[in-house]
């Protein structure tokens, strides 16, 4: 009998090791390998590549027919996976714990039981009574809906194939899902990465659609190996503050739709709630009269969404400025600031820096440049910005202000949501037709940073410094005095 080999795998990166060390060579990570027993193979004649079936090439050029859909009845959802679930596919959901991933698949997955279709519900981490309570309070317990609670994976897949005429299944979750066959504890790299690729072999012969919902680590990603958000056909994150009532679900993969699409729902005590128009959700507590606050016209993926920008800026209370963002890339941050004080000669570098994207919304693209440097200028300056105006461009090193994509998307959104005016980039004639721009809205189109920090400098009102506020005190208190005599 062939004797078994100890290896030990990469919980992070799936990296091989032939003996246990503190730090992966693969990723850096300290304290993320475990052992894995590996049966060896028994001697004998090696088999040559001959005997298998012939493969078919066909022409590159050619039509097929889009794939069919499994809508689950919330569009927000739809939005994401690119109109519904198709059949044979995996889709894989992850996110922070208690974000709501279990409570959005229950609430899909009741609605496709509704509409007709033979959907299965497997959860691996709570008793089936658990579920129960979970769907009597979100309102979906008379859903036909198969429910389970197993993780042995050849139970999983026994009961699989029995079942008939199958549309949607969905695993809660595939960490906890494990085969006997490997000697190694679940959720491991090696028991994620069969347990995946089983259940994902019988949803494609099957033709049945497959969720995975994942866990995260610390920072964020997926845990287990890159390897299984390759094995899927979609990825999708789940992200919220659970400090605020939105959730936004992204998709950063799909075969069968964009990758830059985003819904939007609100967490509330019926389950999640969608959300049709997040700018007026986003904007619904803004005041428009304080400095530091600017609005940034967005895009994610095909759909406009406006925000609040705020910044605040404080003097350094000694030693190194802070620099605090929620929402956005600190880097880019700490380039923009660079930029302020480099080409439009503002002191910021002795102050501590705080920047706060409203709603909990994260971006991700460069034309929110300009509306982030209109917040800093008017927290600098003291003078708040225009409340009925949006801002969106990209800043170069240079401070000049560059052109965006979807620029007539963005004032439509902003003109429906009632702002008069727009300050964006200034457009070059290339020979192509003119901007569409709302009737009604004011366009200021500006080439530099410079020619936004002005309008600010011009009605600045400049506060003491910390070490000259008692002497501005004393001066006003004398003041006084002689007012009085």
């Amino acid at each position: 009998m062939a004797k078994a080999t100890h290896r030990y795998v990469c919980q992070s990166c799936g990296t091989l090791h032939p003996k246990w060390q503190g730090k992966c060579e693969g990723c850096g990570e300290w304290n993320t390998l475990a052992e894995e027993v590996v049966q060896a193979r028994v001697p004998g004649p090696t088999k040559t590549a001959g005997g298998g079936r012939r493969v078919e090439f066909v022409a590159l050029k050619g039509h097929s027919a889009p794939p069919p859909r499994t809508r689950t009845g919330m569009a927000e959802l739809d939005r994401v996976l690119g109109g519904g679930f198709v059949p044979g596919s995996v889709v894989l959901v992850g996110g922070d714990p208690g974000i709501g991933k279990s409570t959005i698949l229950l609430q899909a997955a009741a609605r496709v039981a509704e509409a007709g279709k033979r959907t299965l519900y497997i959860s691996g981490e709570e008793a089936i009574e658990q579920v129960r309570l979970r769907a009597l309070r979100l309102g979906v317990s008379g859903a036909p809906l198969g429910l389970a609670a197993a993780s042995s994976l050849r139970d999983i897949l026994a009961s699989l194939e029995e079942e008939r005429d199958v549309g949607l299944v969905i695993m809660d979750s595939i960490q906890t899902v494990w085969l006997d066959s490997l000697d190694s504890a679940p959720g491991t790299v090696s028991q994620v990465r069969a347990c995946a690729a089983e259940l994902g072999r019988l949803a494609k012969t099957r033709d049945f659609a497959l969720v995975l919902v994942g866990h995260v680590t610390k920072e964020g990603t997926l845990a287990g190996p890159r390897v299984l958000e390759h094995m899927v056909d979609a990825t999708l994150y789940f992200e919220g503050d659970r400090g605020h009532q939105f959730r936004i679900l992204r998709a950063t993969k799909n075969r069968f739709g964009a990758t830059d699409e985003i819904g939007v729902f609100e967490m509330t005590e019926t389950g999640l709630a969608e959300v049709p128009n997040p700018s007026a959700l986003f904007l619904a507590e803004r005041r428009g009269n304080v400095s530091g606050s600017a609005v940034f016209a967005g895009l994610e993926g095909t759909r406009p969404v406006l925000v609040e920008i705020q910044a605040l800026l404080s003097p350094a209370s000694g030693g190194s400025p802070r620099r605090q963002v929620v929402g956005w890339d600190s880097g880019r941050l700490s380039m923009l600031l660079a930029v302020l004080e480099t080409r439009c000669r503002m002191s910021l570098g002795q102050n501590d820096v705080y920047l706060n994207i409203a709603g909990g919304l994260r971006i991700n693209e460069p034309a929110a440049d300009l509306a982030v440097a209109a917040a800093l200028v008017s927290a600098a300056t003291d003078r708040p910005a225009a409340p009925d105006m949006v801002f969106f461009g990209e800043v170069g090193l240079s401070g000049e202000i560059r052109q965006v994509a979807q620029t007539e998307l963005r004032l439509r959104e902003a003109a429906k949501l009632g702002f008069a005016a727009a300050t964006l980039p200034r457009r070059v004639a290339r020979g192509g037709r003119a901007l569409s721009a709302p009737e009604g809205l004011r366009l200021t189109e500006i080439g530099h940073l410079a020619d936004l920090v002005a309008p600010f400098a011009a009605g600045a009102t400049r506060k003491p410094a910390p070490k000259d506020r008692p002497k501005a005190a004393a001066a006003a208190a004398e003041a006084a005095q002689e007012e009085t005599a």
